[in-house]
């Protein structure tokens, strides 16, 4: 089943900070950790994730640099900056309260929960 683009769209900046969160990425790495960590259920395309990138950067979430990797190319990794930390924490408790939520709604309610 493919998941509603609405759903994902929402997410995916919490999703990347979140996999910058445990060490600098490259774009092509972002997308295949997070294809691998979701069990092939996102698969993010470039289109997507560079304008992102950018986004998060204006904002002062991110900081990118340029670094040769081992075969001679030139990557341009991104950093999750101090500020970035502070912006995944909010919306990680923003999406656990919003999960929740609609996990209580789906079961039958929060007051059903117990009963």
């Amino acid at each position: 089943m493919e998941l509603d683009k609405g759903l994902v769209s929402g997410s995916i900046a919490l999703l990347v900070m979140k996999l910058l969160e445990d060490g600098d990425l490259y774009g092509y790495q972002m997308i295949e950790e997070l294809r691998q960590r979701s069990d092939d259920t996102f698969r993010l395309r470039a289109g997507t994730l560079y304008p992102l990138l950018h986004s998060l950067e204006e904002k002062g979430c991110v900081t990118a640099y340029e670094q040769t990797a081992k075969n001679g190319k030139n990557r341009r990794y991104y950093h999750l900056t101090e500020q970035g930390r502070g912006v995944l924490a909010g919306k990680e408790a923003a999406w656990n309260t919003y999960a929740k939520a609609v996990t209580q709604v789906l079961k039958g309610g929060a007051n059903l929960a117990g009963a």
